[in-house]
């Protein structure tokens, strides 16, 4: 197998620019597109029962053209051949396009190999967070003056819209997809994920889904905000259509990149590898991941409705018809609030990794810090009801979700419990990863503090639909989320591509993004007390200094990310500087292989004893060889 993949590599570039890669997905995705559109509008044309909003559209020829895009574009790629090939009797193979001798063409098309997949999320992600930044810097350039003076309300309401649909849709997996499918095959000792074309579809599809949230420009954008809710979303136009095959298709990602870790952390554990000895981020990936795989189905099921009001005149959302809009929101946020975690726990479990590297600590609580990931996980399925304290919900439900969002606070402090004690007399290194962890704790904590204003009903009622919830959830999910983040970046990218990252860049980095983050969101929560409602164009214009100085911050804050940028290209693009295999001094087994890893990770596969965190007592308990010389799989 080794043979034929190298025997690929080999092969002209004229060659492989015609098999199926990235290019052959695009060209069969505007293909899908045009075929999809045609039996749309073939549909909209003949059949006396179709529905179409008061713009008059065919929304069927919207979706269709969607769906039948996606469909092309995977085709393209290669996701048919492997299933086409063994129902034509042909034997099963594992590895595809994992040679190193297929070069860069591996981040451009299906490739098997857990590494390169993780590379992908970085990149592709990366690409997509700095378009949502983007569409914060317009919405913050519109903010300057309170009145309307560079987009008019539609596209004011869109670029909301496309900001926080795209940050929260494709930051859904910032973590998981790159950090989680490179690690956790390392971390338990096995050479693959359980299903690695499935790692790899669930790529390739959160990659269509960002490319058909942009496509909602050119069907007059969304005006629902980032959570769709109805009716606005069955009256919008036909970019509601592009949020509804967005989130969509993000949905199906996260549950098959839930099922597929879930299925190798449980089945796939090397020798040794007791529950009692899997690393911290495993935990938090496989809290996680069971998130995933049982919030997503909800969000999917949603979407789907919405999907038939707009085109078969069914009436699941449309009051008029007997439907309830109550019942998008209930099922939104069934899926919504567990997704909040599903993008912090990640970052408890990162923070809770890298804590102990650096303060040359054992790990504190570590049976604690486990409890709560999965107290965190059970209890965020019972909130999701305080996003409607002022929707007219029946009150008797008020205290039960009073109750049950201030009780997802005790085991969230069994994280910043297990953190301080790790640090607590330790022998602090300031290296930048470290920066970022520390700064977690400041920002998660406001997040969270804020948040009890929010889970409360009197203080909600006051602050809901302000700058306030704004605030409260930037500082929970960038604040914690991206900070993380990048700690990740900057303590895994050298071992991933075998280049240093320039510390003095990464300190100017974190600085920069710390300080003038509080800068901007600060300034929120006192915008939001004084009464300035989200998702509206205009204001008071007693608030123009604030808005103008959480503006101001704003921008600066987005050069700070443009210092990432640099450095990383310069770092890995034109100095290029060796990184050493271990140089943080990690007990973990990824730094105790070569750097970067090779395609195969192990040579022999590992047999784990001891504790991975017990810096000061001894060797790293990982890596005792077992068994015959490993070959390919």
């Amino acid at each position: 197998m080794t043979a034929i993949a190298m025997s690929a590599g080999r092969q002209p570039a004229w060659r492989r620019l015609v098999g199926f890669n990235l290019l052959t997905g695009i060209v069969l995705a505007i293909v899908g597109w045009l075929i999809g559109n045609v039996i749309g509008n073939s549909i909209h044309a003949k059949s006396l029962t179709y529905y179409t909003t008061g713009q008059g559209q065919s929304d069927i020829a919207i979706l269709l053209g969607y769906l039948f895009g996606v469909i092309g574009f995977l085709v393209g790629l290669g996701f048919a051949n492997y299933p086409i090939r063994r129902m034509l009797g042909h034997p099963a193979t594992l590895a595809e396009h994992e040679s190193e001798g297929e070069g860069v063409g591996r981040y451009f098309r299906l490739c098997t190999d857990h590494k390169v997949v993780a590379i992908q999320y970085i990149v592709g992600i990366g690409v997509f967070f700095f378009v949502g930044g983007i569409n914060a810097m317009l919405i913050r350039t519109e903010l300057l003056q309170p009145n309307v003076h560079v987009f008019g309300a539609n596209q004011y309401l869109t670029l909301v819209g496309m900001h926080g649909a795209m940050m929260m849709g494709m930051m859904t997996s910032v973590i998981i997809g790159p950090f989680a499918n490179w690690l956790v095959p390392l971390m338990i000792g096995t050479r693959r994920m359980a299903f690695p074309r499935i790692e790899s579809f669930t790529f390739w599809l959160l990659m269509a889904a960002g490319v058909v949230l942009v496509t909602t420009i050119f069907f007059g954008g969304f005006q629902t905000g980032w959570t769709g809710y109805q009716p606005l979303g069955d009256q919008g136009t036909a970019g509601y259509d592009a949020y509804i095959g967005f989130f969509a298709l993000v949905g199906v990602s996260m549950c098959l990149l839930g099922f597929n870790l879930l299925a190798t952390i449980i089945t796939m554990r090397a020798p040794g590898m007791t529950w009692t000895r899997l690393p911290i981020f495993v935990w938090s990936v496989l809290a996680t991941a069971i998130l995933m795989m049982l919030a997503a189905p909800m969000l999917i099921a949603a979407l789907l409705m919405g999907a038939l009001d707009r085109t078969a005149q069914t009436a699941f959302y449309v009051a008029g018809n007997g439907g309830s809009s109550y019942l998008f929101q209930n099922l939104f946020w069934v899926f919504g609030h567990p997704e909040v975690y599903i993008v912090a726990l990640p970052g408890f479990g990162i923070v809770l990794e890298l804590l102990p590297v650096f303060s040359r600590k054992p790990l504190w609580g570590y049976r604690l810090a486990v409890a709560g990931m999965l107290g965190v996980t059970v209890l965020s399925f019972f909130v999701w009801q305080h996003h409607l304290f002022v929707s007219g919900i029946n009150a008797d439900l008020r205290p039960f979700y009073m109750l049950s969002t201030e009780l997802i606070s005790i085991p969230t402090g069994f994280t910043f419990l297990c953190g301080m004690m790790t640090i607590w007399r330790g022998n602090i290194r300031f290296t930048v990863p470290m920066l970022f962890c520390l700064a977690w704790f400041f920002n998660f904590l406001i997040g969270g503090l804020s948040g009890v204003f929010l889970s409360d009903v009197p203080s909600d009622v006051t602050t809901h639909g302000s700058f306030f919830v704004m605030a409260h959830f930037h500082y929970t999910i960038m604040g914690g989320l991206i900070f993380t983040f990048f700690a990740a970046i900057y303590y895994w990218v050298p071992k991933m591509t075998g280049w240093e990252l320039n510390e003095r860049l990464g300190k100017i980095h974190f600085w920069t993004m710390f300080i003038f983050f509080n800068s901007t969101f600060a300034v929120l929560f006192a915008l939001g007390f004084l009464g300035m409602p989200r998702r509206v164009v205009t204001y008071a214009s007693n608030l123009q200094f604030l808005n103008d100085w959480a503006s101001v911050s704003a921008f600066l804050l987005g050069a700070s990310m443009l210092v990432f940028l640099f450095n990383l290209v310069w770092s890995l693009a034109f100095v290029k500087k060796p990184a050493a295999a271990n140089p943080w001094g990690s007990r973990s087994i990824e730094f105790q292989l070569p750097s970067p890893i090779p395609v195969h990770n192990f040579d022999r596969i590992p047999v784990f004893s001891g504790d991975p965190y017990g810096y000061g007592e001894g060797s790293p308990p990982v890596a005792v060889p077992a068994g015959a010389p490993a070959g390919r799989e």
